[in-house]
């Protein structure tokens, strides 16, 4: 029998590749003759970069940016064996992870270390680059990225505006005069995991903007930041796609990726899927196992589970998904395509317990699952 193994990262315990490696342990205890193939996924956000160097037979690099409140770090980006194609996330320059608590504030955050990742991997040549804009700590719509690239943004005094998510509402003129002319030489694919629009109360600063520090002021305030932009924007370019799907991604950074970088959006874990063959693989096996940390109703629209769950439908190949906490009924299982789910978690735990027993849970829910699906 042969068994395929595609998770995502249970986030603040295990990396997907490690996801990887107790699953397959699981396997190997109930069904040693088991032929086993594994593939960690990602969906756009943090470990997209990684997963998708490692499918390109490519190296990481490093290079000194700014983080999003401009202090200097070092960030890691990917590039192919073949040198033609760059794997950037925003989230190594740009993302909440590298703030404290006490610094989330997206009106004073900017993408501008993104900008500088793309700046370097333009430099030196290459004719594609993957951004998964997943994990940001910005409101900005993509002007902190746009400004590294040579973008200039004024306001109706025509003075010089910092680039962060609090000068939106501010923004009068934006001049391309200065942008890096190598841009449209390159082809940007965007890697995105949802679907919100630039402002409104299903957009960037309504939907994202509490969980990077904003209240209920600030977020009214970045919304009309993002309405005032998306005016602006669309009077430069001579386009309006405040409502594209994704637009409101990452503070507004999907936006900002289709003005300034003339990019397309794509679900994440499609693209992700894409380059690893992944397909073919699926056709080809008895069963498919995923997981995650925590499988909900954003599971269901367009996460590593999803996807997969529609692409095992086609192919009639059984899906199960192992994770930490399952927050969708049978019903919701059972029209995802999902032929089984399980919460690894074995007993009563706190949160600590759980995350320093997540690969023997795992593991564990794994050996239980694949008796059921294989009786030996």
């Amino acid at each position: 029998m042969k068994i395929l193994i595609a998770p995502d990262k249970f986030r603040g315990s295990l990396e997907a590749d490690e996801v990887c490696a107790a699953i397959e342990t699981g396997i190997k205890m109930a069904y040693p003759d088991a032929v086993v193939k594994a593939i960690p996924l990602a969906d756009g956000g943090e470990g997209t970069m990684q997963i998708l160097t490692g499918l390109a037979n490519g190296n990481k690099e490093t290079a000194i940016v700014q983080d999003p409140l401009g202090r200097k770090i070092e960030a890691e980006y990917g590039i192919a064996a073949d040198g033609q194609t760059a794997f950037i996330e925003m989230a190594a320059a740009s993302g909440l992870k590298l703030l404290d608590k006490h610094e989330y504030n997206p009106a004073a955050t900017s993408t501008f270390g993104t900008g500088q990742l793309i700046l370097k991997v333009v430099e030196r040549g290459v004719e594609n680059v993957i951004l998964g804009i997943g994990g940001s700590a910005t409101n900005d719509a993509g002007i902190g990225m746009a400004a590294a690239l040579g973008y200039r943004f004024f306001d109706q005094n025509d003075q010089l505006l910092s680039p962060i998510g609090g000068n939106l509402q501010h923004i009068a003129r934006i001049d391309a005069s200065q942008v890096l002319s190598e841009l449209k030489e390159v082809r940007f694919t965007i890697a995105c995991d949802v679907t919100n629009p630039l402002y409104g109360r299903e957009g960037a600063a309504y939907v994202y903007g509490p969980q990077k520090g904003a209240d209920a002021t600030l977020v009214e305030t970045l919304d009309q930041g993002l309405k005032h932009f998306s005016k602006i924007a669309t009077k430069t370019f001579g386009k309006d796609i405040s409502q594209t799907p994704g637009a409101g991604a990452a503070g507004g950074l999907g936006a900002g990726c289709i003005y300034f970088l003339n990019a397309t959006l794509q679900n994440g874990v499609g693209i992700v899927m894409e380059q690893a063959g992944i397909e073919n693989i699926i056709a080809d096996s008895d069963l498919v196992i995923t997981g995650e940390g925590k499988v909900d109703e954003q599971t269901l629209s367009g996460k590593v589970v999803k996807g997969l769950a529609d692409r095992c439908s086609k192919y009639k190949v059984p899906l199960a998904v192992v994770c930490g906490t399952l927050l969708i009924s049978p019903e919701q299982t059972r029209s995802a395509g999902i032929t089984y789910a399980v919460s690894v978690l074995n007993k009563p735990m706190d949160l600590d317990e759980a995350l320093l027993s997540a690969s023997k849970l795992v593991k564990e829910a794994t050996f239980n699952m694949v008796r059921l699906f294989f009786q030996k």
